[in-house]
């Protein structure tokens, strides 16, 4: 199924997947969707996951050293998928372990699995001819991060090849909360908008609802991710649910 925003503003939310365990993903997932969420990302844990900061590398970190594979990952969207058949759901990933898994397999699975999509956090759009043919093959939508930093040409690139949403980053550098939201992520939605009508998302520091009804003036959807993480983290696996949940129904003002 397409991706779409069924909320004004609309809410990507980011999980690591296996932190504090897969069960409890599946869980705060569902609970994430019941709650407003539209999109799951569903992280891959990753042993050097150099794009996010302290909050997200502790719960990597926690997941690698459960043995949370790619696999474990895609079973975890299966269940997801099956329980909540509407939401959306993506898969973000670093791009080793996709190729460790096999870029053909990992296309055929996710997809078997009900993904709706992927973000490869490291993989630029110049590199991408393969990974681009083996998400159109499936049908899975391939999601882009943009940055400020990114030069016409790329951002141009990233629009044409883009599909379900495009990833704005809020602010160069790692994941993790900030105060407020910069210029920066203001300009860079204009700049996309030249070349693309799909929804932009913005995400790197969105943590409450003084954020997320600053990004609702000028992109379709906030992306949540350091903020939960770290709420999963303060929080026992069966008490993290509802702590997510109560957690995004806050971030909108009705």
């Amino acid at each position: 199924m397409p991706i779409r925003f069924d909320h004004k503003p609309g809410l990507v939310v980011y999980l690591t997947a296996g932190d504090p365990s897969l069960d409890a993903t599946r869980e705060i997932a569902i609970a994430a969707i019941d709650a407003g969420a539209d999109v799951i990302e569903l992280g891959v844990p990753f042993s050097d996951p150099l794009a996010d900061g302290p909050v997200i590398q502790r719960a990597m970190e926690r997941a690698v050293a459960k043995g949370t594979s790619l696999a474990d990952v895609i079973g975890v969207a299966k269940q997801i998928r099956a329980a909540r058949p509407n939401a959306g759901l993506v898969i973000f990933s670093y791009l080793n372990p996709i190729l460790r898994y096999g870029l053909k397999k990992f296309a055929d699975d996710a997809k078997a699995a009900g993904a709706d999509g992927v973000l490869a956090t490291d993989m630029i759009v110049e590199e991408a001819t393969e990974y681009l043919a083996e998400m159109d093959r499936v049908g899975l939508a391939p999601v882009f991060l943009a940055a400020p930093t990114s030069p016409d040409e790329r951002l141009e690139a990233i629009a044409k090849h883009s599909k379900g949403f495009i990833y704005a980053i809020s602010r160069a550098g790692v994941t993790g909360t900030q105060q407020s939201m910069t210029g920066d992520a203001t300009s860079l939605v204009e700049r996309i908008r030249r070349w693309s009508k799909l929804p932009v998302a913005v995400g790197f520091g969105i943590s409450n609802a003084d954020h997320v009804a600053q990004v609702t003036e000028f992109a379709d959807a906030a992306v949540v991710g350091s903020a939960i993480v770290e709420l999963v983290e303060r929080s026992t696996p069966e008490s993290a649910p509802g702590a997510v949940a109560r957690f995004i129904k806050g971030l909108r003002r009705e």
